[in-house]
């Protein structure tokens, strides 16, 4: 698939230092007189609900370890399809991947897709060494870095002698522009991240004017038109399921692939979202519930009707499909401030902590037949979660994870009926939705 787009990549030298602000006040910026394609590197969801927010198209995941190399080309191939612009965000420090690899890295993935990369420092309480940062940065590996953004910076002297050192140093990479602090523009955060895009005012405008006052717009734009796009050979889907999924979609459930949607749409199936805690059940044939809070609504969810009619469906042997928070709400209870009623479907209980229970990615082997997967199928995703769940002695585990924490003991997945709901989150691009929506079909066709 040939691509016809202009595009860079945001990078930060670690965590913290302000390419989320960067990033999106690109967007914004470019998407005043341009069509802006957004991307997040790794598997994040609440950074990419801004980005939609911002530029109206769905921002897409880009992780070299769910997805894989064909998988970023992929969805960078797909998505990339009539913008002007394309800005990835990327994760954590520019290197910082899976233990001592590039593998899932922001690095990786520039590499993949040939992009060149912006460079964002804070330049807080610092000036010489901004140099031998940068030089080691650009030196490390064979990541095009074609501009630095300073963050945090101070006096027009301070960043004067941040460039003197780079001229002096020997390093010809410019800077595009320098930031000072501006505290307004800061989202809200909690236990799994920043607040999602439709829980805060972030002024839109007053960002892009910010970015536009502080950053040269003619260098950003001069980078990302020397984007060399590759040509994309696409892999189409061929099979097609005729069934219709009900989709779990308010603020408790909502994280979610965009991938995983047009997945499903391409492979046939009808996609119908509705609310657990305000809508009836729709008729459909299955149901997919994402992660997202539902700690925060489980009042709502256990007042709603709707968890008895999910665990009518379930005891029929509709398939069911459940992510992380989903596993919370499939359950018997959730305790938060006390003790809820949940769906009741799955044989366990959960519980909120103050501590983070697990943080990484997970790979794992699916150890009997599961609504998503047959045996032996090795599937790849992430978990992230303040939450301990308690299995009864006899609860069935599909997953046995070869990395990951997983419910206990190193396993994950837990079934009942045609019911299956795992800490982990998956991706299409590592297990397709194949043999669910084959259950759908089989469960329609009863």
């Amino acid at each position: 698939m040939p691509i016809k787009t202009s595009a860079l990549l945001i990078a930060g030298t670690g965590s913290g230092v302000g390419k989320t602000t960067v990033a999106m006040g690109l967007m914004a910026a470019l998407g005043k007189n341009y069509k802006v394609q957004p991307f997040k590197v790794g598997p994040d969801f609440i950074d990419p609900s801004h980005h939609t927010r911002i530029c109206g198209r769905p921002s897409r995941n880009l992780d070299s370890f769910i997805m894989g190399e064909q998988g970023v080309l992929e969805t960078f191939a797909r998505a990339s399809q009539g913008a002007d612009f394309c800005i990835i965000e990327g994760v954590m420090g520019l290197y910082d991947g899976i233990d001592d690899t590039e593998i899932a890295s922001t690095a990786h993935v520039a590499k993949i897709l040939n992009v060149p990369v912006i460079l964002v420092i804070n330049a807080h309480g610092a000036s010489r060494s901004i140099a031998a940062i940068v030089k080691g940065f650009s030196e490390f590996d064979r990541v095009n870095i074609a501009g630095i953004i300073l963050n945090n910076a101070g006096s027009d002297r301070h960043v004067k002698l941040i460039k003197d050192s780079l001229q002096s140093a020997g390093i010809n990479i410019p800077v595009i522009g320098a930031l000072p602090k501006n505290p307004e523009l800061s989202i809200p955060s909690r236990h799994l991240g920043l607040h999602m895009a439709g829980e805060n005012n972030l002024n839109i405008e007053k960002l892009s004017d910010f970015i536009e006052k502080h950053i040269d717009m003619g260098s950003v734009k001069t980078i990302a038109n020397d984007f060399d796009a590759p040509d994309i050979a696409i892999n189409e889907r061929r099979e097609r399921f005729d069934v219709k999924i009900g989709i779990a979609y308010d603020s408790a459930f909502c994280f979610y692939y965009e991938d995983s949607f047009d997945e499903l749409k391409v492979s046939g199936a009808e996609l119908i979202f509705f609310s657990p805690m305000t809508d009836r059940l729709p008729h459909v044939d299955g149901i997919y519930l994402g992660g997202g809070y539902p700690e925060h609504f489980a009042q709502e969810l256990s007042a709603s009707g709707t968890r008895d009619e999910i665990k009518r469906a379930a005891e029929d042997g509709m398939p069911i499909y459940g992510e992380c928070g989903a596993l919370l709400y499939l359950n018997e209870s959730l305790k938060t401030d006390r003790t809820y009623k949940m769906a009741g479907i799955l044989p366990a209980s959960s519980r909120m902590t103050d501590k983070l229970q697990a943080l990484g990615y997970t790979e794992a082997e699916t150890a009997i037949d599961s609504p998503i997967a047959k045996k032996g199928k090795i599937t790849r995703g992430h978990e992230f979660h303040y939450s301990i769940t308690e299995c009864d002695r006899d609860a069935t585990l599909v997953y046995k994870l070869r990395r990951g924490k997983g419910i206990v003991d190193g396993k994950d997945g837990l079934m009942e009926h045609n019911t299956m709901a795992s800490y982990m989150h998956t991706h299409p691009a590592s297990n397709s939705f194949d043999e669910f929506l084959c259950q759908c079909r089989k469960y329609k066709s009863r």
